[in-house]
């Protein structure tokens, strides 16, 4: 789909500093308040640390799960005396085995992120560090997978006291690195040897490749899958742009290539068609792997719509 962005506005083309250092970006308090929320998907695979989130794991736990027949080797405070009493056969209890949930985030560092005032990586940095505070915090584990064109180089299962600080300094120091290649990277992320987890996709969701070629990678995803679209109101109508009044030049915010058009009634309606069409795209791949997909408002302050989103305390998926 092409970005309204105006050509008065920023050079597309070109690479620009992080938006704000990382003190501004993330404050303590920011922080604080995402701390009684929760981030849960039905199982996360077996594998990790013990921890808070349920898994496929039968072993260690307080969670009551089944009874399977005593083996040699078994721990004979798991039988249960009262069935080997009623029944002449010795069971074991197994109880559920709680571990750590892997979050990848995949932040988008494209050139159209950067473009506008306040450019959308605002945002979708404070997004990210909301949502890998509270991973930590719930002794998981966080990697982050940057993109732009592709896959950039990853910062892998960050955990324990030190995490959250690793994750500030990695993402006050992400800068715009290219064009959008968002299916790309999803091929590629579906193919890293991942322990299968939660993937938020932090992103604009524009790509030259089409709304298809990316609904596409996301169905090859093996994770269950949050998508944070970072939206601005005029994405919605373009008639709410300031600039985008009869003859104008736009661009994809990703190249130097102008597109001139006139903002005519019959062109906003294609285009609104068009972009409801491609949020259930996105909607109904989010959906197929028990996911969810969320818009944030890049020009409004992130902490209020977050906690709109956890308005239950936790964000089941």
């Amino acid at each position: 789909m092409m970005r309204w962005k105006t050509a008065a506005g920023a050079a597309p083309g070109a690479a620009q500093a992080a938006p704000m250092d990382g003190d501004a970006l993330f404050d303590a308090a920011f922080v604080a308040a995402l701390e009684p929320f929760v981030l849960r998907i039905a199982q996360a695979q077996r594998g990790g640390r013990l921890a808070e989130q349920r898994s496929t794991a039968r072993g260690q736990g307080v969670d009551f799960a089944d009874y399977k027949p005593y083996v040699e080797g078994d721990d004979l405070r798991s039988v249960d005396w009262n069935t080997y009493r009623r029944l002449g056969k010795a069971f074991v209890r197994v109880y559920e085995e709680r571990q750590d949930l892997p979050v990848y985030l995949l932040v988008d560092l494209s050139r159209s992120m950067f473009a506008e005032t306040p450019p959308r990586i605002q945002a979708a940095l404070q997004t990210a560090l909301g949502l890998a505070a509270i991973a930590l915090h719930q002794q998981d584990n966080v990697s982050l997978l940057p993109f732009s064109d592709g896959l950039q180089a990853p910062v892998r299962a960050l955990s324990g006291g030190q995490a959250l600080s690793r994750v500030m300094q990695t993402l006050a120091g992400y800068r715009a690195a290219g064009g959008s290649g968002l299916a790309q990277a999803l091929a590629q992320a579906a193919a890293m040897p991942l322990r299968r987890g939660l993937m938020v996709v932090i992103s604009d969701f524009f790509d030259p490749a089409g709304a298809d070629a990316v609904t596409t990678a996301l169905a090859q995803v093996p994770h269950a899958l949050l998508l944070v679209q970072m939206v601005r109101d005029h994405d919605t109508d373009p008639r709410l742009h300031p600039d985008l009044q009869g003859d104008v030049q736009i661009s994809d915010g990703e190249s130097s290539d102008l597109l001139p058009l006139t903002l005519t009634p019959e062109l906003v309606e294609r285009y609104q068609s068009v972009r409801r069409a491609f949020q259930q795209q996105l909607a109904t791949a989010a959906a197929a792997v028990r996911g969810q997909h969320v818009t944030l408002d890049a020009a409004q302050p992130v902490l209020a719509q977050l906690t709109a989103l956890f308005s239950d305390g936790g964000l089941w998926l």
